[in-house]
């Protein structure tokens, strides 16, 4: 894939040949979900994931960190409790596996280069803490919270609260207190960012000048943690892909808002003196890809949640026979204002849910 930067070589091209191909590259989207994990044989070495491995030991050295988190592929990200690494997901191992991903969740999660660093940043966070034992400290419990309180399955955040950071989507700093903490810590340590600037005059601040005074004090300190465990490694998963999209598709396509033929009914009409016009769910299914980015863009939610709300708009036109009453520019626009607010609704709601 192309990076925000533009195209980069990998790193396999400065100082390796390149990696011969595996044999599933050129299999078809039904035989890839037919492979088990380990069948992949991936691994991170030859990619670009390498490069941007490099990057954030980049960062963390020239913050006069030591430590050094380590790295595997596994069907998700995620860091282990206690465990001072971090898995990252197998379809940034290869570009076949990244189209998979796309054609499965309508998007890949860290396929850009900002977007993996980002999304590497905050697991770092979780990593740090866990060799320092960070969570443990009076103070860091003081300005964070107890890190022993345990994960909702949804949470109910607050858009405009200046009282944490914004890093990744979702307001997820608002989600449980170790997360705060790995926001915060993925803020302070984004390479060229004035934090202090912009977020002076935020409650958040005083976290971030905690993170800073704290990294200051472990810096140059080995971490108390220092065993290499790979936590559900590829190598040992004999999940199929098919099997894993299963699961991950139901757990983001669940809790959608209701729709109410109010609503819909006040931007299509079934009135007979529009009975020529297109039909509303025509309508949908042509604009769905720009629709479904200019909301996600707003919301911050995964294609793939705000798709299966799409559809059951989609459909519940389809079944009140539901067609334009305006314009097509001022439907699309209103369309994607509707499905946002149902977003937003879906959102205060309590019931966004914990997905990292």
């Amino acid at each position: 894939m192309t990076t925000p930067d533009g195209p980069r070589s990998s790193p396999a091209s400065r100082g390796r040949g390149p990696r011969p191909e595996p044999f599933w590259a050129a299999y078809s989207d039904e035989e890839l979900l037919g492979l088990r994990f380990r069948d992949l044989r991936l691994s991170i070495r030859g990619t670009e994931l390498e490069h941007r491995i490099r990057d954030v030991n980049a960062d963390l050295g020239a913050r006069g960190l030591v430590f050094r988190p380590h790295f595997w592929l596994s069907d998700e990200w995620f860091t282990p409790d206690g465990v001072a690494g971090v898995a990252i997901p197998f379809y940034l191992g290869h570009p076949r596996l990244m189209k998979l991903e796309e054609k499965m969740m309508l998007e890949v999660e860290g396929g850009t280069r900002d977007w993996c660093l980002r999304i590497l940043r905050h697991e770092v966070g979780h990593a740090i803490d866990n060799a320092y034992r960070l969570h443990r400290l009076k103070a860091w419990r003081q300005v964070f919270g107890k890190a022993s309180v345990p994960y909702p399955d949804f949470y109910m955040p607050k858009p405009f609260s200046k009282r944490f950071v914004l890093h990744l989507d979702s307001w997820y700093a608002q989600s449980h207190p170790v997360e705060d903490f790995a926001e915060t810590f993925a803020v302070w340590l984004t390479p060229g960012f004035d934090w202090r600037a912009r977020y002076k005059g935020w409650p958040a601040l005083k976290k971030l000048e905690y993170v800073d005074a704290l990294m200051a004090q472990i810096a140059g300190h080995q971490p108390k943690i220092r065993k290499r465990t790979q936590v559900d490694h590829i190598r040992n998963l004999s999940k199929t892909l098919g099997e894993h999209y299963a699961e991950k598709r139901s757990r983001y396509g669940t809790h959608y808002p209701d729709f109410y033929d109010r609503d819909l009914r006040k931007l299509f009409s079934d009135a007979p003196e529009h009975a020529g016009n297109e039909l509303a769910a025509r309508f949908l299914r042509r604009h769905r890809r720009e629709i479904l980015l200019l909301v996600a863009r707003w919301t911050g939610e995964y294609q793939y949640r705000i798709d299966r709300v799409f559809a059951d708009m989609t459909q519940r036109c389809r079944e009140l026979r539901l067609r334009l009453a305006r314009g097509a520019d001022e439907t699309r626009m209103e369309a994607a204002i509707l499905l946002t607010v149902q977003t937003m609704n879906y959102l205060h709601s309590g019931h966004h849910q914990i997905v990292m």
